[in-house]
């Protein structure tokens, strides 16, 4: 059931992500026959909290307002990567999951669901500036940096911004039918479903050069994607064993060589389709993929569209919305 919806703020909470659960959640929309949640906004830190952008937030709720909700979202909000959590907030968090509640995050929010200990071993979403630092702090979660949400009933997580319409909806979706989030998104001049992932607006990763480390290495391979190598060959460069290699790759890129250079063709690939007019083939050449069809296998998986859609669209384009599993690097 989905009546009840609460967002729960801490001081620097972003406005554009509580608005957008204030929007999908907030708003009276009866005159057009759809829903109309018991929504509120309370507040982890007192009468009245401090958003990212400066101004002052005032709500008459507190943490006992949590205990009837059937959702709680958890919009982001500044340095949330990096900071402590009330503890009787996450303590509301726990107890309301353990009573059969949903919880929802957006963005940085994941970081407040993680700090309450909700998400052990399942999968989670957040903007991939943060897919890094949410993995190392929590190891024994899997982070899904290429989509736009995970849906890990009863935990909801959603990547950067406009994610969070897109978790959003797919929980109404999910629970009042397609026709209702159709409806919602219509008033909200949004697309109700969109296919793709947060992949597609990665930025490159600059690795910086260091003592022992892998830095020097991860330089040598951006510049040589059009080459075959091993891990032997690249621990030889690192004048590390294999095994070590292996190990402090991983420790300093949270993944394999093997899918590290993998993800670098992508990215490069995307460069090529956006900056150059030149051929899938030949991009497939520049990029070691070898042929249009290996590129075309391995792009649709980790970008979530095809070579030629996303020239056509490019990352601004109309692309349609992450699924809750994850796409595959």
């Amino acid at each position: 059931m989905l009546r009840n919806v609460a967002a729960v703020l801490l001081d620097g909470v972003n406005p554009f992500e509580l608005g957008v659960v204030c929007e999908v959640f907030g708003i009276d929309r009866s005159d057009d026959g759809l829903p109309v949640y018991d929504f509120a906004v309370v507040s982890a830190q007192g009468p009245s909290v401090r958003t990212s952008t400066g101004f002052t937030l005032g709500t008459e709720h507190g943490l006992k307002r949590l205990e009837t909700a059937d959702l709680i979202t958890v919009p982001a909000g500044a340095s949330y990567a990096s900071r402590e959590f009330p503890p009787e907030m996450l303590d509301a968090l726990r107890r309301a999951v353990d009573r059969g509640a949903r919880v929802l995050s957006v963005c940085s929010g994941v970081f407040v669901l993680a700090a309450a200990g909700l998400l052990e071993g399942r999968r989670a979403a957040v903007h991939w500036k943060h897919a890094q630092e949410l993995s190392r702090r929590y190891p024994h979660l899997t982070v899904e940096p290429d989509v736009l949400y995970v849906d890990e009933d009863p935990v909801i997580t959603s990547a950067g911004t406009a994610a969070g319409i897109d978790a959003c909806l797919h929980l109404v979706r999910k629970e009042q039918g397609p026709e209702v989030a159709n409806r919602i998104a219509r008033r909200m001049v949004v697309p109700p479903h969109r296919d793709g992932g947060q992949a597609q607006y990665i930025e490159r990763p600059l690795p910086e050069p260091g003592g022992d480390s892998v830095a020097g290495v991860l330089v040598w391979m951006e510049q040589h994607l059009d080459e075959e190598v091993t891990v032997e060959q690249l621990a030889a460069r690192a004048h590390m064993s294999p095994r070590t290699f292996a190990r402090r790759f991983q420790q300093e890129t949270g993944t394999t060589p093997y899918r590290w250079i993998l993800r670098q063709r992508v990215l490069l690939a995307q460069h090529l389709l956006e900056r150059t007019d030149e051929t899938v083939d030949a991009i497939a050449g520049r990029t070691g993929f070898g042929n249009a069809a290996a590129l075309r296998h391995h792009f649709v998986r980790t970008v979530g569209t095809t070579p030629q859609s996303y020239r056509r669209d490019g990352v601004s384009g109309a692309v349609p919305a992450a699924s809750a599993g994850g796409a595959a690097a």
